[in-house]
C-alpha cells in the first residue's frame, strides 16, 4: 500500500506543479486578482499535502495499520474536494458562470478531511498494530 501512497503523491506532485505554472502564466490574463487567489490556495494546499500523502507512503511501511491507511485517504479525499472545490470556484469566476458559486461550500469539507488525515497520522505512529 505504500507504493500507491507514493505514486499518487507524484501525480498529484507533478499535477500541482503544472496548475501552479498554468496559475502563474496563462491565468493571470483570465482572471481577476481574487481568483487567482483563491487559485493559488488550492495549488498550496494540494502541494503542502503532497508530501503528507508521500510521508504516509514512507511511514507505512514501519507502521502498517488502518490509521495510516485512513490518512492517506483523508489526504487524498482533502486535495479532492478541498483544492478541487477551489479549482472549480476558479473556474466559474473565469467562466462567468455565476450559478455556480455553491461549489465553495466543498471547500470546508476538504479542510476536515486534512485535519483527519493529520489526525489520523499521528494516531497510526502510535498504534503499531491493526493491519489495515
Amino acid at each position: 500500500m505504500h507504493k500507491s501512497f507514493l505514486a499518487i503523491a507524484s501525480v498529484f506532485g507533478a499535477l500541482a506543479v503544472a496548475l501552479g505554472a498554468f496559475g502563474a502564466h496563462a491565468l493571470k490574463r483570465m482572471v481577476s486578482d481574487i481568483a487567482i487567489n483563491i487559485f493559488e490556495t488550492g495549488v498550496r494546499y494540494q502541494f503542502y499535502h503532497v508530501f503528507a500523502i508521500a510521508l504516509i507512503g514512507i511511514l507505512y511501511r514501519d507502521f502498517p495499520n488502518k490509521w495510516m491507511l485512513w490518512a492517506g485517504n483523508c489526504f487524498i479525499i482533502g486535495i479532492l474536494l478541498f483544492s478541487g472545490s477551489l479549482y472549480v470556484l476558479t473556474y466559474t469566476k473565469a467562466a462567468v458562470k455565476p450559478g455556480l458559486d455553491w461549489i465553495g461550500i466543498v471547500t470546508p469539507f476538504g479542510g476536515l478531511a486534512f485535519i483527519a488525515g493529520w489526525v489520523c497520522m499521528l494516531l497510526g505512529i502510535y498504534k503499531t498494530t491493526g493491519g489495515g
